[in-house]
């Protein structure tokens, strides 16, 4: 299929997950006058998972005959593969904790697709994700200075921009996120007031390609369990668990304690090492960036984030920001230095603890900044 670029309508491909935040962007994309192409992504999953990607592509078909719109599938099960799931297993085998949904945006929906999409005609890529693309006077920053930002969605319970600092200026003029200004509720109206058949749809959970599978059964069939001493803050070995790799800082569930008293409350994971493979937990952490200095660990206040991207324009050196280190975490104040072009400092007022691997993301507000990976 080639769409003709004489066309006087923009054309979009939505990418159609078979769920109804990316069914509600279709229809109104459609109603603004779009000429809308529905795609469905393939994606690589395991032998020895139960996949459901037929019914979702089922789903999908569904609601492009009920929109009338043409549905195309695209297979970007190798690109998944090699640059999704290989990246996370690898990542974990070191000791690391990825975010296999970023690199699932950036490698696959804002790269394959919207690469072969443009390449077949397309104007634009849309998805269902909850975020904005604004011109620089909605975002805050100077006429004249050009440049699109990444902002928030509307709706803080849904946001997903965490999952978004990789995208370029070249990626976001090619994008649009139709439902990244509602609230999840107003979607869910307008799917019934489109007659979408998936407007009762429950959402989804999980990771990208594995759904709801548990994560650590998963990495078993790539990495041998092995056993190891969970040990509190002073040394002592208080109970064991199955391989230090399965387990990331602020982790609470996964391993076993032995020595625990009536009164002792939960245990964190607050430190490892990989080569020895020890885990070290604490109960004085009952939230992250509220730590003390102890005899096995400590919390640093500086992050150091490689592979760094800044959508717009590099961050100033003593400019107050926020950071997001985990997906709908806590925003917590900070400022950046930018060492080099891939590499920043990230300086918090209070102690963080975060794992090496995760992403790091910066807001000036509601303007997502960019991100890195912390080292």
């Amino acid at each position: 299929m080639k769409i003709s670029n004489g066309m006087k309508k923009k054309v979009v491909f939505v990418g159609l997950s078979g769920g109804v935040d990316s069914a509600v962007s279709a229809a109104l994309l459609q109603k603004q006058g779009f000429e809308v192409v529905g795609v469905f992504i393939k994606t690589w999953h395991p032998d020895f998972l139960v996949c459901n990607e037929e019914k979702e592509r089922h789903d999908a078909m569904r609601v492009a005959a009920h929109l009338n719109i043409p549905f195309l599938t695209f297979n970007f099960a190798d690109v998944y593969k090699k640059e999704v799931a290989d990246y996370m297993i690898r990542e974990y085998k070191m000791g690391r904790t990825p975010n296999p949904d970023v690199m699932c945006n950036k490698e696959v929906k804002f790269g394959a697709f919207l690469k072969k999409a443009l390449a077949m005609g397309a104007d634009f890529v849309a998805t269902g994700h909850y975020a904005r693309v604004l011109s620089p006077c909605e975002g805050g920053v100077p006429k004249g200075r050009g440049g699109l930002n990444l902002a928030k969605g509307i709706d803080p319970a849904k946001d997903q921009s965490y999952f978004l600092w990789t995208l370029n200026q070249k990626q976001l003029s090619k994008i649009i996120f139709p439902v990244g200004g509602l609230r999840k509720t107003e979607v869910r109206k307008l799917a019934k007031k489109f007659n979408l058949p998936v407007a009762e749809k429950k959402d989804s959970q999980g990771i990208c390609f594995l759904g709801a599978v548990d994560l650590k059964e998963f990495l078993k069939h790539y990495i041998k369990p092995k056993k190891g001493k969970v040990l509190n803050e002073v040394g002592e070995q208080i109970g064991y668990h199955d391989g230090v790799v399965f387990h990331t800082l602020g982790e609470r569930h996964g391993f076993t304690i032995t020595k625990k008293g009536p009164k002792d409350g939960p245990y964190y994971i607050v430190s490892k090492d990989v080569k020895k493979n020890v885990l070290v937990v604490s109960q004085n952490a009952p939230g992250i960036g509220n730590f003390h200095k102890s005899d096995m660990w400590e919390a640093p206040t500086c992050l150091t984030c490689g592979n760094t991207n800044w959508i717009f324009k590099d961050p100033k050196p003593n400019k107050t920001y926020t950071a997001q280190i985990r997906y709908h975490g806590e925003f917590f104040p900070c400022k950046v230095k930018c060492s080099t072009p891939s590499v920043a400092q990230i300086i918090f007022e209070k102690p963080i603890l975060v794992a090496s691997g995760q992403s790091c993301v910066i807001y000036d507000k509601d303007i997502c900044l960019g991100g890195g990976a912390v080292v």
